[in-house]
């Protein structure tokens, strides 16, 4: 795991000062403690800074091909690359050291650009081909690694693992794209369609880029995608034993290292089958960390502990204090753009914990999105079932005048809170699901902006991105969209975006086996009961690990990290909260209703309704436009 950066100049092969690529990589020296290096020639330089997990020290980058006519940056690891090597072997290869980034620099020499569909593994990186003068940059199938690009005014385009690798850059025009408030609003973090800056772009999933000297700027190619149009047939007990033999390779595949290895464990079903398989597959105990609050309602490492001692685990575990408010600042930082999604909090504990003893950690990621485990794809589900016995004519009208009507009990118990589900059914599967994933929904984002910044905004809605990758699914069903659309936008905007942030700023690798697009691709091929039944997400997954879990661990509600922001907002962060109205970075840009801001923050602090999602919204975009130089 590393960080990379560098630099190519799209028209003219102008000359690239290799300190300015230098100072790119010491802005995200966190990912890379262990060694760093810059390479130049005409037109071109590329940077890196190195965590060292494989071949400790024969694999130092920026690393030249054997034959001196490629030159390599690469974040992040090939899982398979033992094989590959022994198959590039045959073809006339020879290599140099042992890690992994060689065989990526030979696979590019063989196969070219199509090198990526032969990697398995997380990955962004650059190969500049010495012979053809071309610049090759890629990013694994589901975006566990970020690569952020803008073009200069210099004619060049610079690249970074981090924003903040392009904010050491001193050509970067630093001016907010008013989009990108709306998006964030929305879904509480920037989406890979976006930047937060006008004019940066991040590389998608799943897709190359190849640049050449005096060609206009390529359109991204997409080398994988995933499909739910097919229904894998077979018998149940047929389909777990493929699924836990997908699980099992994912898991031992992810296990190589040269460093020490362990994992997190929350002692939910996921990160508990991980340790599980891991368990199984280790003949040393496995080492594994939990984190747990001084909240007993927040606190879940009893159910940990009880994983731990199941499998003798080396278990380390610490209560942390459910009042981290301070370390709101900190967390900005890490992030550049702004980023809403609370468990980033403990998510960064827990990266904290893990450091101390290890310098890999493997995670339960990605299982929710590919398997149906979020209670919102369950509801969808159920929601989809009262949709196919209504008209959209009949029951638009209907549900849409009693969702307007309905209050907003933020307070009730969660079956009385039937607003966002009223309004969900108003709509067809792509707009209520839309709702769901939403953070602030598009009534509440209008009363917040002012009159300047709607005309600002114009026709455009963050939902039209959503709406579109749904209804443009290859998928059969409400629930393959939402699928889909979990896995093409929510995973890798917030969930990777989280882990990657949170854990590189320890130089902690982290690694996500139930992401092994194997499994993905078995898992959008598996029919939809065997995916959610009887209220049940991950059903498949569930019963395939009762061999190795008990029941009260499978199947007991979903919790995971919970910070608890509301009491923050009331307690310690109230003055905070009332100075939102008032923030030079927000009020500056004349696009927000102060008076509206005022009147929320005042109603939270008094317990007259629960905004705190949206207070720690607006203090996350308050805190990024000083990271970003922009306040």
């Amino acid at each position: 795991m590393c960080g990379i950066a560098g630099i190519y100049h799209l028209e003219t092969p102008k000359p690239v000062d290799p300190d300015r690529v230098a100072r790119m990589c010491d802005a995200i020296a966190h990912r890379g403690p262990d060694g760093a290096g810059v390479w130049t020639a005409p037109g071109v330089a590329l940077g890196h800074r190195r965590l060292s997990i494989i071949d400790l020290a024969g694999s130092p980058q920026p690393m030249p091909a054997p034959d001196g006519r490629a030159m390599l940056v690469f974040n992040g690891e090939i899982y398979n690359y033992r094989e590959l090597r022994h198959e590039l072997r045959q073809h006339g290869a020879q290599f140099r050291t042992d890690g992994d980034s060689e065989v990526i620099l030979a696979a590019w020499q063989r196969w070219g650009p199509d090198c990526v569909s032969r990697l398995h593994g997380m990955f962004a990186f650059a190969i500049y081909d010495c012979d053809a003068r071309t610049l090759f940059l890629a990013r694994d199938r589901l975006g566990v690694k970020p690569l952020f690009m803008a073009p200069l005014s210099d004619g060049s385009l610079a690249f970074g693992s981090e924003l903040k690798a392009l904010l050491a850059h001193p050509l970067l025009r630093r001016e907010v794209d008013p989009l990108a408030v709306e998006d964030y609003l929305a879904w509480g973090y920037v989406p890979d369609t976006r930047s937060m800056l006008k004019g940066v772009t991040k590389l998608p999933a799943g897709h190359t880029l190849l640049l050449r000297h005096g060609a206009p700027m390529p359109v991204p190619v997409q080398y994988w995608d995933v499909s739910f149009s097919e229904r894998r047939k077979g018998k149940p007990a047929d389909l777990e034993a493929e699924l836990l033999h997908l699980m099992r390779q994912a898991v031992s595949s992810r296990m190589v290292a040269d460093v020490p290895l362990g994992a997190f464990l929350s002692g939910g079903v996921d990160s508990s089958s991980v340790v599980a398989l891991m368990a199984e597959a280790s003949a040393q105990p496995v080492r594994t960390c939990s984190i747990g609050f001084d909240d007993a309602a927040l606190d879940e490492t009893s159910y940990a502990s009880r994983i731990a001692d199941r499998y003798r685990t080396d278990h380390v575990s610490r209560t942390v204090s459910s009042d981290d408010y301070e370390a709101v600042d900190a967390l900005a930082a890490m992030f550049d753009e702004p980023f809403a999604d609370a468990s980033a909090l403990p998510t960064w504990r827990v990266c904290q914990l893990a450091r101390e003893s290890v310098t890999v950690a493997l995670s339960g990621d990605g299982a929710d999105e590919a398997l149906a485990g979020y209670r919102r794809q369950v509801f969808l589900h159920g929601e989809d079932r009262m949709r196919a016995l209504m008209p959209q004519a009949l029951r638009g009208p209907l549900f849409g005048a009693l969702g307007a009507v309905y209050p907003k009990a933020d307070w009730a118990p969660r079956p009385l809170r039937a607003k966002t589900t009223l309004l969900s059914l108003a709509g067809d599967s792509a707009q209520g699901y839309a709702r769901a994933l939403s953070f602030a929904p598009p009534e509440l984002r209008e009363s917040l902006y002012s009159p300047d910044y709607l005309r600002l905004r114009g026709d455009y809605r963050a939902e039209d991105q959503m709406l579109a990758l749904m209804r443009g699914a290859p998928a059969r069903s409400g629930l393959d969209q939402a699928q889909y659309a979990d896995l093409k936008f929510w995973l890798p905007g917030d969930i990777l975006t989280k882990v990657d942030r949170t854990s590189m700023a320890v130089a902690l690798e982290a690694r996500e086996p139930l992401l092994d697009h194997r499994l993905i691709e078995f898992a959008a091929s598996l029919p939809e009961n065997l995916r959610v039944r009887g209220g049940q997400g991950k059903w498949l997954m569930k019963h395939t690990m009762r061999r190795f879990l008990d029941d009260d661990i499978l199947f007991r509600p979903k919790q995971g990290f919970v910070t608890p922001i509301a009491r923050w907002f009331r307690g310690p962060l109230a003055g905070a909260a009332g100075a939102i109205a008032d923030s030079a970075a927000l009020a500056g840009t004349g696009w927000f209703d102060t008076r509206r801001l005022a009147t929320i923050a005042e109603a939270h602090r008094t317990g007259r309704a629960d905004h705190s999602r949206l207070l720690w919204q607006l203090l996350m975009l308050d805190r990024s436009f000083t990271v970003l130089g922009l306040a």
